[in-house]
Formats: structure tokens, sequence, C-alpha cells
């Protein structure tokens, strides 16, 4: 079983604005709302791919109950845990005649250590060997830092692969747990090493160092120009299909979605780096966070292309 975990969970609302102008009136000509946060991304992709997951998230509110609902009628497993307030909103204004996507994101409600240590003792007594946890996104106010490291331990000794998709000091801290893989995007892993990676072979060689660190895995994603995999005896170069861009908001979710997906199901590396890559780019064409079609992810998997570093 794939378990994926959102502590902070939204409402995303995606907005088109044409010409979308600072200090002035915008209006809205169409207006989508769909379940998020990005373990919640993650569990509606393994759907679309043909999978299972359960979705564990931190719900409170109004919003929380609507999410929760939209989740249950698309036929989506939701575990949910009562949040400390009303589940955040989220606006992300899309204008295509400017191109440019501009995200308007609340803090979320805060969460108690207790009521954290609450969610991880009832998932620990899920586990059972060989099941995938997804830990991925924000950590909500209240958090401790090394909340993802906690968690990660936790899920690891009850016999869990763990995936971790984090930023900042949440990522830092996870992988010292040694996380069974890591996705960051090349953003996020230059601001872990310190310094700028301007090329994906740079990125190869920090992604071979947490290889080497205990990760079995590392996937460094690089938006349009595809993701770094690395795990213990090769490093692959997968090449992303070009397409056209609906919305980018959830793309590295559903690389991870991908990821989870083919684990569970013993693909072979070049197998899941062409399902991730192919993946990916269908997200990319959708609106908003909805999840792409089966069938547009297939008649892409062809056009993706590896290289071996």
């Amino acid at each position: 079983m794939i378990y994926t975990v959102t502590l902070n969970p939204a409402l995303d609302k995606t907005a088109q604005v044409p010409r979308f102008t600072v200090d002035e009136v915008n209006r809205i000509t169409e207006l989508r709302e769909d379940p998020g946060g990005k373990g919640i991304n993650v569990s509606k992709v393994i759907d679309r791919l043909g999978g299972r997951s359960r979705a564990i998230a931190l719900l409170g509110g109004s919003v929380g109950q609507k999410i929760a609902g939209m989740l249950d009628e698309a036929g989506i497993d939701v575990w949910a845990f009562e949040a400390n307030g009303e589940t955040r909103t989220n606006l992300k204004v899309v204008d295509d005649e400017l191109d440019t996507h501009t995200d308007i994101n609340e803090p979320g409600p805060e969460a108690t250590v207790a009521q954290l240590d609450a969610m991880l003792s009832a998932l620990v007594q899920e586990l059972a060997h060989g099941d995938i946890v997804v830990l991925s996104g924000s950590l909500p106010k209240g958090a401790p830092v090394g909340t993802y490291g906690a968690w990660a331990r936790a899920c690891a000794k009850a016999g869990a692969e763990v995936f971790l998709d984090a930023d900042g000091d949440a990522l830092t801290r996870g992988l010292d747990a040694a996380p069974y893989l890591v996705k960051p995007n090349d953003a996020e892993l230059s601001r872990l090493c310190g310094k700028p990676l301007d090329d994906e072979r740079e990125v190869a060689v920090v992604a071979r160092s947490l290889v080497d660190r205990g990760i079995a895995r590392v996937v460094v994603s690089m938006g349009g120009k595809g993701a770094v995999m690395a795990e213990k005896d090769r490093v692959l170069l997968a090449r992303s299909p070009k397409v056209r861009v609906g919305s980018t908001v959830g793309a590295g979710d559903s690389v991870v979605a991908a990821l989870a997906y083919a684990e569970e199901r013993g693909m072979s590396l070049d197998e899941t780096a062409r399902l991730a890559m192919a993946t990916g780019a269908a997200n990319v064409m959708q609106s908003g966070t909805q999840a792409a079609e089966r069938d547009l992810v297939d008649s892409l998997l062809s056009k993706v292309t590896l290289e071996e570093l």
C-alpha cells in the first residue's frame, strides 16, 4: 500500500485572469477548485495511473470537509485527522496572455506536537513490510523542523520505504534519517549544498553524494529539462518531452506519484524514469492541479529520452 502524508493541505483555486495587473481591478474568466497539498496531489496522480493509495491529511473546518468530500467523490481513500482550525485556501492566478503564474498561499492552521505524534502512531500501527510512505510538502505551523526525519525513522522501522519531497531545513533534517528515496528539484538541491548547480552533471555529482549517505535513490527534477536519477550503480539523465504548458503547479508531485507507483510494481530504473517524465509532462498540460489521464501519459512514454551519466 502507498500512503501519502499531507500535514499542510489546501483547497487550490486556479483563476484565469487575462492581463493580470497589480493595483488594478482584475476579473476572473474561469475558476476551478481542486483538493491540494503535495501529498494529496500525489494520491490524485496515483489514482489516474491506475494505482491505489491512502491519503493521510490534517483537515479542519468547512474547507477541510470540502477537500475530504472531493477526494471521496474521486474514489481516493482519505484518512483525515482533525486540524486545529480552518484548512487553508491557495489561489493560483494564471494569465495565458502574459504567460504568468502567480501563487498566493495561506499559511494554514497550527499543529501541535501531540497531534502529530498521534498521527504518526496511528500510521505506524497500520504499516506492513514493503509499504511506501510519501512525506511531502511544507510543515504546518507548530511542527518541529525535524518532523519528517522522525516520521521517516519510525516508518522505516515499521518496514516501509519512505519517499521524501521537502525543502529547506525540513529536507536537511529528513536526509539525516536516510529515507529510501528523496526528490528535490534542482533549486532545492542547490540550496541544500549551498551553491548553484549549473548543469545536470553538477546535479549528478551531488545526487551521487546523497546516495553515498545511504539513500537508495535520488531523483532531482529540473523542470522542462527532465531529471537526474541516481542509485548505487547508475545515474540516468531523463529528458522530458516538450509539451504545451497549462499549469506547472503539482508537476513535481506527479513525478513523485509515478516513482511510488513504479516502485510498488517493481519496475526497472529505465521504466521508472520514462513513466516519471511522461507523467510529469502530461500533468503540466492540465489546468490547476487536476491529474492527467493515463492514456495521455502512455502517449508520451516513447518521447522520453534516457542518457547514462
